[in-house]
């Protein structure tokens, strides 16, 4: 680090010699892992430029329909981009899903009739999909138990992996079972975020007993931290975010399912209306943003790969237990870190906010957000508003108190960013 760059984080944000020695020794631990990154790197950007080439992208493409949408080029062009990245038969690429849990909901209950059951076999799911499956404890407001469909969980093993026998013994006595919901990433959880080849093993270990169930995965904060997508080892279904990793923090808001044709246009269906499904829907002048946005996604998701990594470095050196570890192999963007401690908590998300660009001068505190049983502090100081694959830090405010730092555009970012939440905390 330049003696003048040191000068100026002393200057602005009164970072002390020790922590900047603290980080200086932790970006020495975690070369070998930056170096890993940018081969994964290298070949995503060119499997998404290959995909932008054999689809003829032009400028053609950057659409601003209207009205039906009718015939939009550039929507649906863009769905044949996401089904070549992805190795799958159909994508559904919208503006029109306000966040990841809406595309989620929308590939549950396009697939999902009265009478079927939904297993999640990674325990329960995220927060959000509480309300969505109808297991919150509170007002059940058209939740998929409300139509009708059962639902099921089996929980991790304490290696935070999937039960086989657990699952074997369900799917084989319950026929009911037409969906298994399998969360890629972390969540609000105390695990590592499943690796593909761990997607593999359960899909390949549901089809050789089942075959007709539908294999879905829950792909938020995943996307183009490996070299495949769930959906290139056999999952018929996939979904996410565009303000997450996939949107390159360009998209300004935005969902995608993949998959499956069959089972991808049943969820247009629910997004939109049966017998119209993904042919309608106008693009709103944002299509260029989708392009561009998929086009930096494998660059930016390293970005921010490279930030957890010395994440977990720095706040292993300072004494907190991290997860991963800044040496494993991971397959999220997602730094879990756990405080122990609701005060240290929250200064460490305050001091995130404090290294943003957006809304730096202010202070984020606990409060009940929507969809969340428990208070939410959310530190996201973002161009786009909430959009995770920037930097940002959230925690549910219950034992044992647990941080989620997720995102970046920029490495530097990340690291000046953490120095200000680390300097809040030691």
């Amino acid at each position: 680090m330049l003696d003048i760059t040191k000068d100026l984080l002393y200057k602005n944000y009164k970072i002390k010699e020790e922590v900047i020695n603290l980080f200086e020794t932790a970006s020495k631990d975690i070369k070998d892992q930056l170096e890993e990154l940018d081969r994964i790197k290298e070949y995503n950007q060119l499997k998404v430029m290959k995909s932008f080439q054999e689809e003829r992208i032009s400028d053609s493409h950057f659409t601003n329909s209207s009205g039906y949408g009718y015939g939009d080029i550039g929507r649906d062009t863009l769905d044949a981009v996401y089904a070549r990245i992805s190795n799958t038969e159909s994508a559904l690429v919208r503006p029109h899903f306000v966040n990841g849990t809406h595309a989620i909901t929308a590939a549950l209950f396009g697939n999902l009739r009265p009478g079927d059951t939904m297993l999640a076999v990674c325990g329960k799911p995220y927060d959000t999909l509480e309300n969505v499956i109808g297991i919150s404890g509170g007002e059940d407001i058209g939740s998929l138990r409300d139509f009708g469909v059962n639902y099921k969980q089996i929980e991790l093993t304490s290696e935070g992996k999937v039960d086989f026998n657990k699952l074997k013994d369900v799917i084989t006595e319950d026929r009911s079972i037409k969906l298994i919901h399998i969360q890629r990433s972390t969540g609000y959880g105390w695990r590592k975020a499943l690796e593909i080849s761990e997607i593999k093993e359960i899909n390949d270990f549901i089809k050789n007993l089942r075959p007709e169930i539908i294999t879905f995965v829950d792909n938020c904060y995943g996307e183009f931290v490996d070299t495949l997508e769930p959906t290139e080892v056999g999952v018929d279904l996939a979904a996410g975010s565009l303000i997450k990793n996939i949107g390159g923090g360009i998209a300004p808001t935005g969902g995608y399912i993949v998959g499956r044709k069959a089972y991808v246009d049943n969820a247009a269906y629910r997004l939109t209306v049966p017998g119209i499904g993904g042919e309608c829907g106008s693009t709103f002048g944002v299509m260029r943003q989708f392009y561009q946005g998929l086009f930096m996604a494998p660059h930016i998701t390293m970005e921010a790969v490279k930030g957890a990594i010395l994440a977990a470095r720095v706040l292993e050196l300072a004494g907190f237990e991290v997860l991963p570890k800044f040496n494993d192999k991971r397959s999220d963007i997602i730094q879990a870190v756990k405080f122990n401690d609701k005060d240290k908590l929250i200064k460490f998300c305050k001091g995130i906010q404090k290294g943003s660009p957006i809304d730096s001068f202010v202070e984020c505190e606990p409060w009940d957000m929507p969809g969340y049983n428990d208070q939410v502090i959310m530190a996201a100081g973002a161009f786009v508003q909430g959009a995770s694959i920037e930097l940002s830090c959230d925690a549910p405010i219950r034992e044992p108190f647990i941080a989620y730092l997720q995102g970046g555009l920029t490495f530097e970012h990340v690291k000046s960013g953490l120095m200000i939440a680390v300097s809040n905390i030691i």
